[in-house]
């Protein structure tokens, strides 16, 4: 278990913002192991959108890594970004029954967004207008200048790729989408 400090609205607003004019260098996905045997890393590849159900690791140009899991420090499940490696949050990386570790930097959807420096990276957050009681994370956007990228916790319905959804926000997945039709069928928006 992490021994970071839990996240505030505000600090996390910090957290985030501080990403700006920062690059993405190599990213990589923790997703479940699965098979006879718990070795075998579980689909995640879907098309326009990825499922990395544990977690999703970016390594900045400076060095720094980032995590962004699926928590429930803001109450009920929502995505949460630590500047901490995944090491951190799971154990039983790479062991049977735990989480594969995949290098996801040479994905094609990845392309746009390691090309440059972040132009915008904010928190989509759920109100009360969404029915939660106090604010809760349900997305990062972030934004390049020739891509961007959806890091929400959420999880498809259907699995089936570039599928028109539905898509479940604020579960304990980790989901990952890059097409903008597909962030707002998910309930996610520009």
């Amino acid at each position: 278990m992490s021994t970071t400090p839990l996240l505030t609205s505000d600090s996390y607003e910090r957290l985030v913002a501080g990403l700006h004019g920062r690059t993405i260098v190599a990213v990589d996905y923790f997703v479940l192991m699965v098979g006879d045997e718990g070795t075998d890393p579980d689909e995640w590849d879907y098309g326009a959108w990825h499922e990395p159900t544990m977690g999703v690791e970016l390594t900045m140009d400076d060095g720094g890594t980032y995590s962004a899991v699926w928590g429930s420090t803001f109450d009920y499940y929502g995505v949460e970004l630590y500047s901490a490696p995944m090491r951190d949050f799971l154990s039983r990386i790479g062991e049977p029954g735990g989480s594969a570790r995949v290098a996801v930097a040479e994905h094609p959807l990845w392309a746009g967004v390691l090309s440059g420096p972040i132009e915008s990276c904010r928190i989509q957050w759920y109100g009360e207008e969404h029915g939660a009681p106090t604010p809760m994370p349900k997305a990062i956007h972030v934004r390049t200048a020739t891509a961007q990228v959806w890091i929400a916790a959420g999880r498809s319905a259907t699995h089936e790729p570039d599928g028109p959804g539905p898509f479940y926000l604020c579960t304990d997945d980790v989901l990952v989408i890059f097409d903008a039709d597909v962030a707002a069928r998910a309930g996610l928006g520009v």
